[in-house]
């Protein structure tokens, strides 16, 4: 039971009483601080590696630091996005405990301070833990060889003050998040208390995100007419980070389209149900497989790489053959990032969305479900959308390149190869964070009297 508030009740012990593993599940709070943790972690790693490049003087200083910029861009946004995710893992479950105090006469200020206090107190201690992380791999990330040999821990160390910044960084994107995602608690509480927020998905979305390729792919065209190699670099970097923005803004509203048409054509009660879940918030359905479908982007980008490496090494020298060495390293350290980054994502997120639409769950049970059907309608849920995402982005990854390497390189065998080896990684890990949260979903339907 939520203890009424008081007229002078502080902050900080009514955020605590709400926080406190006595008062809701840990995962609420252990998923957000681990995906914190991660994100914290991955950004220090690429950041060091990027900023190692830019310290070197050699003749070929240029190519490494534009490549490390494009893998910087491939992977900021989705990393930033995660985090913002992570701070919305548990809304649903804060937002009811939340609303039910402005019921009982708490002031929107007392509201969201306790949401920023809240929320920014986890991304703390998960980015604290997440420095410790990137600490730790430092030595192990020091053994990769650039260059001919080891680049050494020290040389991807970024310094106190941007480590200080990035945990400050992250904090601010749990705390943004935060206020954004309780703006309809401080205007509407009972309209969240009885779930009257239909999520809709604007076509403005695709609009944009088209103008936004449209340029992109324009600007790549004419890559060779900018003439400063520093704005080659800049260009290279906006262009693909724009790629994996745009994947972020209408993947959204691309699964609302697919799920009603999902919904048209069921024929089962998985296939309606989880129709029905795509529809009721599509944005939490993205999550869920958002981290597949930026994998599939980079896939495309980094095989095309790896074909490219392929053709030229038939003919290069020893100086040219470390350099392409190097960058199929370069491109296998994007992809594990890129693939430690869906790891995290896909298991924090299927756990989050059994604890957040545990009523649902609780209820089908009670009125005699199978337990079998309900895991089949949570796998359609979420493997039906990682397809159609999947392709879809890959698709637009293929759009981005085709102006720089042509169709021949992004569909050359290796290219493939390494598309496919991607495509197969990714979904694996779906269908292995899909088996470990039965778990979870075991304790929900056990605990019914925590809905």
């Amino acid at each position: 039971m939520v203890e009424t508030p008081r007229r002078g009740m502080p902050v900080a012990k009514l955020t605590w009483m709400l926080a406190r593993p006595g008062a809701q599940s840990p995962a609420t709070v252990l998923l957000p601080a681990i995906a914190f943790a991660v994100t914290t972690a991955l950004l220090l790693i690429v950041t060091g590696g990027t900023l190692m490049f830019w310290t070197w003087t050699n003749e070929v200083a240029g190519i490494y630091q534009a490549l490390s910029v494009l893998a910087l861009a491939l992977l900021v946004v989705p990393l930033i996005s995660l985090g913002g995710a992570a701070a919305r893992l548990s809304a649903r479950r804060r937002d009811d405990r939340l609303a039910t105090l402005r019921l009982l006469g708490a002031t929107p200020a007392s509201v969201h301070r306790m949401t920023v206090l809240e929320s920014t107190a986890v991304a703390v201690v998960g980015a604290l833990v997440g420095v410790v992380l990137y600490l730790a791999t430092m030595p192990l990330v020091g053994l990769i060889p650039f260059g001919g040999e080891p680049i050494g821990a020290a040389s991807v160390w970024v310094g106190v003050p941007i480590v200080v910044a990035v945990v400050a960084g992250v904090a601010l994107v749990a705390a943004v998040s935060s206020v954004i995602g309780l703006r309809q608690v401080t205007i509407s509480p009972l309209g969240v208390r009885t779930r009257q927020q239909p999520q809709r998905m604007h076509w403005v979305r695709v609009v944009i995100g088209l103008a936004a390729v449209i340029v992109a792919f324009t600007v790549l065209q004419g890559l060779g007419m900018l003439g400063s190699w520093a704005l080659v670099v800049i260009v290279l970097g906006v262009a693909f980070g724009a790629g994996v923005a745009v994947i972020n803004l209408i993947g959204p509203w691309a699964l609302s389209v697919f799920a009603k048409t999902q919904l048209r054509a069921a024929k089962t009660p998985q296939k309606l149900i989880a129709a029905r879940g795509i529809l009721d918030n599509p944005k939490a359905a993205w999550r869920q497989v958002s981290g597949v479908a930026m994998t599939s982007f980079v896939a495309v980008v980094g095989g095309s790489g790896t074909a490219l490496a392929g053709a030229a090494s038939a003919e290069a020298s020893s100086d040219d053959l470390l350099l392409l060495t190097d960058i199929r390293t370069g491109i296998l350290i994007t992809l594990l990032a890129s693939f430690l980054m869906v790891a995290c994502s896909v298991g924090v997120n299927q756990a989050a969305e059994i604890l957040d639409r545990r009523e649902t769950w609780v209820n089908l049970d009670r009125v005699g479900m199978p337990r079998r059907v309900m895991e089949a309608t949570r796998s359609r849920q979420v493997m039906a959308p990682l397809t159609f995402v999947a392709v879809l982005s890959a698709v637009l990854g293929g759009v981005l390149v085709f102006p720089l390497l042509g169709i021949s390189m992004i569909l050359a065998p290796s290219s493939l190869l390494v598309i496919v080896g991607c495509f197969a990684g990714g979904f694996a890990l779906v269908l292995a964070a899909l088996v470990a949260t039965r778990a979870v979903m075991t304790r929900v339907l056990a605990r019914p009297e925590r809905s």
